[in-house]
């Protein structure tokens, strides 16, 4: 069998683990502890005294479309429903061609990044895109990355008091059926799985209660998880006042979803009571740092739903509120978010990283990846501090985080080496720019906008 040790790491984010870790094919096989080498012989050796060493990270919310959209001028400078608003008519053009070009460019974007497990929470189904997470899966196998693809939903329109367009939704029957496709098509099960399938009603402003309340049903039948958006503004709690006479987690609560096969994106507009419920039930919350400063949302109780008992990870969310696709960079908007709500002796750089490995597993409800130790997946990101940012440091694992990085150097999946000296061999990076930027064009003529 083949086995790589890592040898000698900058730092590495893992106890008893000074002199690195060893790989066997798909898996760590050992973490070697200061003045050790390995209880096994090995069969290669990577010099690893240049990086820090993590866990691949894993990004548990995003919105791989909206890559086409990025700067988009009439969203900008807007909250939640009005930039909702102002995009619902320019992705009612999508079609397969652009889903798959924006799935390569947001995939691309992560695994240099140092992502290795992402989730995306794709709910836009307009006429001719009803194989969207089949498309997906394809683009998925090409870059090598592993994947957590949500079938998300909208059955919610104008006309029926939601707030998406009539030509974004689907009949109830229609999702649901393809729901169940799709998890017996796509979904595997058990450690190492490279494509799991997880269910996404969109969000409760634009999906209706029959369909949160079957939905959770399915997800129990079939053993898959449960996502969607909750928490995020004051309008999303207003118009559950509204519409359904309770807040957004009592609403939650009586379709079936607060448990803890669910994870909820944002997160940020809960009561202390609320928290206790949601930690209690263990249902996991994804903080997108990044999107929640962009349209003004709030911030997240990070630290007060984790000491609850939520798991809590990171997404960096769509590419159109973001507008990147970059989660090393979330790892450090979380950190300096959270010390502005928290102060500075609760949070520390490690908290951050941890959000950014180890929880988003756990929002994913894996344990087979997110840590480094023996018999977890061999997914790793190693980074380099040889920037100008980095010069001068003390600390390695808090100069990754306080200097910031932007770009791996080695990204490892499943033990396959898939990024090398910052670049991915199988990416051709500028055509792919090409390619996307020609979609977004069309993307925006379809929809009458200029440039």
């Amino acid at each position: 069998m083949a086995r790589l040790w890592l040898r000698d790491p900058l730092a590495i984010l893992a106890q008893d683990a000074a002199r690195g870790l060893v790989v066997e094919n798909d898996r760590i096989l050992e973490l070697v502890p200061a003045g050790r080498a390995p209880v096994q012989p090995v069969t290669g050796v990577f010099d690893a005294s240049s990086h820090v060493l993590l866990p691949g990270l894993v990004n548990s919310h995003h919105h791989f479309y909206q890559t086409l959209t990025r700067a988009l001028g009439p969203a900008l400078d807007k909250e939640l429903f009005g930039w909702l608003k102002a995009l619902y008519p320019v992705w009612a053009g999508l079609d397969p061609e652009m889903l798959a070009v924006a799935t390569e460019l947001a995939l691309s974007e992560l695994l240099l990044s140092g992502c290795t497990t992402a989730s995306d929470h794709h709910y836009l189904y307009p006429v001719g895109l009803e194989q969207a997470l089949d498309i997906q899966v394809d683009v998925a196998k090409r870059i090598g990355i592993r994947v957590v693809l949500t079938r998300g939903s909208m059955d919610l329109s104008e006309k029926d008091g939601g707030l998406p367009p009539d030509t974004l939704v689907q009949a109830t029957d229609t999702i649901l059926a393809d729901c169940e496709r799709v998890v017996a098509t796509h979904h595997q099960q058990g450690p190492g799985a490279m494509v799991q399938v997880a269910l996404a009603p969109c969000s409760p402003f634009s999906v209706s209660r029959r369909l949160l309340r079957e939905t959770a049903e399915l997800a129990e039948r079939l053993d898959v998880r449960l996502h969607t958006h909750l928490g995020e503004t004051q309008d999303e709690n207003d118009f559950c006042s509204a519409h359904f006479g309770m807040r957004p987690l009592d609403y939650l609560e009586e379709v079936g979803w607060l448990s803890r096969r669910s994870w909820l994106a944002h997160g940020i507009h809960f009561s202390d009571a609320e928290i206790k419920r949601l930690g209690h039930a263990g249902t996991a919350v994804s903080h997108c740092p990044h999107s929640n400063m962009a349209l003004a949302s709030g911030l997240c109780p990070a630290c007060a739903l984790e000491s609850a008992g939520s798991p809590v990870g990171l997404g960096v969310d769509g590419s159109a509120s973001n507008d990147a696709s970059n989660v090393i960079e979330e790892v450090r908007a979380a950190f300096m978010l959270q010390r502005l709500r928290e102060g500075a002796i609760k949070v520390s750089h490690l908290d951050a990283l941890r959000w950014a490995t180890v929880g988003g597993a756990r929002c994913l409800g894996r344990d087979d990846i997110g840590e480094l130790r023996a018999g977890a997946q061999a997914d790793l990101a190693l980074f380099k501090l040889d920037a100008l940012r980095h010069s001068g440091y003390h600390d390695p694992l808090a100069a990754l985080v306080l200097s910031g990085a932007t770009r791996a150097d080695r990204v490892m999946v499943a033990g396959k080496w898939r990024v090398e000296d910052g670049h991915a061999a199988h990416i051709d990076e500028l055509d792919l720019i090409h390619r996307h930027s020609a979609a977004a064009a069309i993307l925006r003529q379809r929809a009458g906008l200029a440039g």
